[in-house]
């Protein structure tokens, strides 16, 4: 399968912004989410005038950023500003707080005021479902399940992300997201498994034009690399 074959559209998960400039200009990239761990990698210091920056390098694709707070309360406001900063941002709400608490009565309250919303570390069924009951009609939505988080407990995901989107169909405006995807090969199996969006990181965009290669031809490249890393070693076996 070639990248042009694909039904799914690709979003990048990362929050440099120099990268997300990079990617938006590819022009195959079709949206772009974040949340407060890629922020701690990516050495973000000020929340805001990154997500500033962010709207007005990419107006024009979904950009998704995450509440910070762990009370519903100051989440709701957070919601609020981060929403108000584009028409194209969507505001990502966990699924629970970090006690464990359901996030849905909040999700049902931003949802009824408008909220474009991205419901994140979703790794169940009944998640989906609760999720997509508390969407208010008409407004658009993304069920962002970790997938590679399903199967980074030895469970296969693809079945999950099957029936995950037919639970999102069912409510018009709503998109399955495929998240934490951890191979080029998730790619192939979120789009058969008919997903809406899959989440990328750029280490893994960078390995799109593998796909479709001849593996002959990539085992060769494989052993050139080989050598030409031992000659930049100048080890010696034989002395």
């Amino acid at each position: 399968m070639k990248f042009e074959d694909l039904k799914i559209t690709l979003y990048a998960d990362g929050a440099d912004i120099e990268g997300m400039k990079e990617e938006y200009k590819k022009g195959y990239v079709k949206g772009f989410t974040t949340n407060p761990t890629l922020m701690k990698k990516a050495g973000v210091t000020d929340y805001i005038t990154f997500a500033k920056e962010a709207v007005s390098q990419i107006p024009d694709l979904p950009l998704s950023f995450e509440v910070f707070s762990d009370d519903f309360d100051v989440m709701e406001k957070e919601a609020h500003v981060l929403s108000e900063l584009g028409d194209n941002v969507y505001v990502k709400i966990p699924i629970t707080n970090a006690r464990g608490e359901s996030s849905i009565p909040l999700i049902k309250k931003l949802s009824a005021a408008g909220l474009k919303l991205n419901v994140t570390a979703i790794l169940t069924l009944e998640q989906v479902e609760e999720t997509v009951d508390a969407f208010c009609p008409g407004t658009k939505n993304i069920v962002s399940v970790f997938a590679g988080r399903i199967m980074d407990t030895g469970v296969d995901a693809v079945p999950v992300m099957k029936k995950a989107t037919e639970l999102c169909r069912k409510k018009p405006g709503t998109l399955s997201l495929w998240a934490s995807c951890r191979e080029v090969y998730n790619i192939i199996q979120a789009d058969a498994c008919g997903t809406d969006i899959i989440t990328v990181t750029n280490n893994l965009l960078a390995k799109l034009p593998n796909l479709g290669k001849d593996l002959k031809q990539l085992s060769l490249e494989t052993v050139q690399m080989f050598a030409s890393d031992s000659k930049a070693l100048g080890f010696s076996i034989l002395s």
